[in-house]
């Protein structure tokens, strides 16, 4: 509370060594030589053509929305050029957040999960959405793969779907597309339908990552 450590940033070396009275002989400091650049999701990468997608039906349709995020991959479309997300806590949130704020009244309310933070901790946020009935619309945003921490299986591949319709979402309200640029006004549509739905829906786009996918392929 006196300023040692920062409320918010990063921790250094240097402000930690500070903080607990030891004594740091070599500075931690930045070359000069590197340049900044903050982390953006991967050129390719579905995640991207998802948020393109949903943030021009929002701001063009709906002003009052809110985004709820996640923690993964996706959580990159806080930054430029998406502006995508307007809240993010911790693992799991996104779809109690979102069903908190569609309590409320907000409408429209969207949560945004990966699909292996959707079998981490997500699950329980849906069922809770069914068992309600609220008003929300859900993205899982599918890579098929645990990207965020370096490529290991996702329990939820494959099993998306079958997950969502054992957790009772209408299977009429499941929708799964496919993440690029030919199929953004296919996307467009989809998104506007399950925001005027005012139950649970749940929207999959689905893509490989494409570092995954970039893996496979030299490994041939």
């Amino acid at each position: 509370m006196d300023g040692t450590l920062s409320q918010d940033g990063e921790l250094t070396p240097d402000s930690v060594a500070k903080a607990v009275g030891k004594e740091n002989k070599s500075l931690f400091t930045i070359p000069s030589v590197v340049a900044m650049r903050p982390p953006a999701l991967c050129e390719g990468c579905g995640h991207r053509d998802m948020y393109v997608t949903l943030t021009q039906v929002l701001k063009e349709e709906y002003p009052t929305h809110k985004v709820f995020s996640d923690i993964g991959c996706y959580t990159l479309g806080a930054s430029a050029p998406f502006n995508a997300i307007d809240s993010c806590v911790d693992m799991g949130a996104s779809i109690t957040m979102a069903k908190g704020a569609a309590d409320a009244g907000l409408h429209p309310s969207i949560a945004v999960i990966g699909d292996s933070t959707f079998t981490h901790s997500g699950m329980t946020g849906l069922l809770d959405c069914v068992n309600e009935s609220t008003p929300l619309t859900i993205i899982i945003s599918d890579n098929e793969t645990t990207a965020m921490t370096g490529g290991q299986d996702s329990a939820g591949t494959g099993r998306i779907e079958a997950i969502c319709l054992g957790l009772g979402v209408d299977p009429t309200h499941i929708r799964v597309v496919v993440p690029l640029k030919k199929n953004h006004e296919e996307m467009k549509q989809i998104i506007r339908e399950e925001i005027e739905y005012r139950g649970v829906s749940v929207i999959i786009p689905r893509r490989e990552c494409i570092q995954t996918l970039s893996r496979k392929k030299r490994s041939k």
